[in-house]
């Protein structure tokens, strides 16, 4: 059965959106254009696909099954009609790519503002999310995650800093009062600031090397936020003297370097190799994604 493909765009925003609203605002349409497209879709089926309240939104179950296949078919064919852009002088057009919040702070202030300048046709769009997804099924072109967490059929691009830290400090006065740790496991007499993925898992335990020697700890403390945006608070806490905080040496080398953190059991802070842009080996890649897989590969 034929279904304009403009009416698939717009059940797919929408259903992803959450309502039609919010689906207009991220696509620069209407609600009532986006309404009208999905009931025109539903008719032409034969099926609901969205049942609708008046505070909600979302895919019934024929509705969700088509939005998982959707999304990757959809992509393809925005990468098939991209390659149009080959023939342009240079590469224009939307790049969208899935990251953590890690990313966005430790690797991307050196890529993107330089990228942007060498390609001024190219709309980069940064997608923040703390978990891994399908970044086809997702309505992006790639995404940045570390290597433990990518699929066999992934190409992967190194990018940003190859070996990180994960640093571990506390406010001067913090550790004045409580007393500085000789022992990663004295942090367990300590309070301790943990931040919580949307998986539910809590950034814990707290893995310390030093030599062959591995100590793992499972910290308490007085306060739990979600990972992601909430990491500028946990580090506002830890400079109060609110307690201890264990997270990317990059993040808090600035609060370190200033004498605002002050930083513990450094012999035994773990390294680790940095992340990497991936997109599927499977599909097309648009001329956006291919520039900024080139550049990336320049600054190498």
């Amino acid at each position: 059965m034929d279904a304009d493909l403009g009416d698939l765009d717009s059940f797919v925003a929408v259903a992803r959106a959450g309502g039609f609203r919010e689906a207009a605002r991220a696509t620069n349409a209407s609600p009532s254009g986006l309404s009208e497209a999905v009931r025109r879709l539903e008719a032409r089926l034969g099926v609901r696909l969205l049942n609708r309240t008046t505070r909600s939104v979302a895919p019934t179950e024929a509705g969700a099954r088509l939005l998982d296949r959707l999304g990757p078919a959809l992509s393809e064919v925005a990468a098939a009609l991209a390659m149009v852009d080959d023939f342009r002088d240079r590469p224009a057009g939307t790049l969208k790519i899935n990251v953590p919040g890690s990313a966005l702070r430790t690797v991307l202030p050196a890529v993107v503002p330089g990228f942007l300048a060498a390609y001024p046709e190219i709309k980069l769009e940064l997608v923040a999310d703390e978990s891994f997804v399908d970044v086809l099924a997702a309505g992006c072109d790639a995404g940045i995650r570390y290597e433990e967490r990518l699929d066999q059929d992934m190409i992967a691009v190194p990018i940003g800093p190859r070996i990180q830290r994960f640093a571990t400090a506390a406010a001067p006065a913090y550790w004045d009062r409580r007393g500085r740790p000789a022992h990663p496991r004295d942090l367990l007499d300590h309070a301790c600031l943990l931040g919580r993925f949307p998986s539910g898992r809590l950034t814990a335990p707290w893995e310390f090397v030093r030599g062959d020697e591995i100590v793992r700890i499972d910290p308490k403390g007085p306060l739990i936020i979600s990972v992601g945006g909430g990491i500028d608070l946990l580090i506002h806490v830890a400079i109060a003297g609110g307690g201890v905080i264990s997270s990317f040496e990059d993040w808090l080398r600035p609060h370190l370097d200033s004498g605002a953190l002050e930083p513990v059991l450094e012999d035994w802070w773990d390294s680790f190799s940095g992340p990497f842009l991936y997109y599927p080996g499977r599909r097309l890649v648009p001329p956006p994604l291919r520039a900024f897989v080139d550049y990336v590969k320049a600054m190498r």
